[in-house]
């Protein structure tokens, strides 16, 4: 299967690093217009530079906004106001007691794990509508179906996610725009390194992750963690025309964690 983004403008929010990095990389290589976003210029700029001299003839650009907030949506729009494809992907997570999370955190996680893509979905979507095509994904996880009892706060909005992308979905029925979730789970992302070797062992980062995954994600089927570039495989089909039948799917890249048939 040969996937040909050419000719298409994609955005990738939360995209300096991580998941949301490899997933830009992942639509540039197929032939897209990537818009990267971070919040700091300096991250935009290193990423875009490590895109650069990672794929040959990328078509790669990024702004640098906050996209926790209204104000930095208002700054993104105004840079690029058209996309064919949108990747929610911006999202946080921290691992924190339920009675230890005040209301502050709640409302700080929502709006940057629901609200970002609610925004983003709200500004972009009409424009899709009018060329009858459009790729919409939601960076999900596979939290948002086994909330963890250490992370309820992320474990709440990543079910949000699910919910949204399958309204929106619903609502889109007979057009050419296709709405969907992806659900990775246990994944050797930027933030996940930094949190188990922040001293910079990579390879003590991957053996503690998949311990990690053996011991607490006991039903996961591939024993160990998932890479961010595996994600980004389902994520650049989802986005293709090759994807026109899939819409208003959970698509789970979690290794089998989730254990269920269906």
């Amino acid at each position: 299967m040969l996937i040909d983004l050419q000719g298409k403008t994609a955005i990738v929010t939360g995209s300096t690093r991580g998941i949301g990095y490899a997933i830009a990389a992942g639509l540039a290589g197929a032939g897209a217009a990537v818009v990267i976003t971070g919040r700091h210029q300096a991250d935009v700029d290193h990423a875009l530079t490590g895109l650069r001299d990672s794929i040959p003839g990328a078509q790669v650009r990024g702004v640098a906004a906050d996209l926790g907030n209204a104000d930095g949506f208002a700054v993104l729009t105004r840079a690029e106001p058209l996309a064919d494809i949108l990747v929610n992907n911006l999202g946080i997570f921290q691992l924190q007691p339920f009675t230890e999370i005040p209301d502050e955190e709640w409302t700080r996680f929502f709006e940057v794990n629901i609200m970002s893509g609610v925004r983003a979905s709200r500004a972009y979507l009409p424009g899709m509508r009018r060329n009858n095509w459009g790729r919409i994904v939601f960076i999900s996880s596979e939290s948002g179906l086994n909330i963890p009892a250490d992370m309820i706060h992320y474990g709440f909005t990543k079910t949000g996610n699910l919910a949204i992308s399958r309204g929106l979905a619903k609502s889109l029925a007979g057009t050419g725009v296709t709405v969907n979730a992806v659900l990775p789970g246990p994944t050797l992302s930027e933030g996940v390194r930094h949190l188990l070797a922040p001293e910079g062992d990579d390879s003590a980062a991957e053996r503690e992750a998949n311990a990690f995954v053996r011991q607490h994600r006991p039903t996961s089927i591939i024993q160990r963690v998932a890479t961010p570039e595996e994600v980004a495989n389902m994520v650049v089909y989802i986005c293709s025309p090759q994807a026109s039948a899939t819409t208003g799917a959970a698509l789970r890249v979690d290794g089998g964690v989730v254990d269920t048939i269906a």
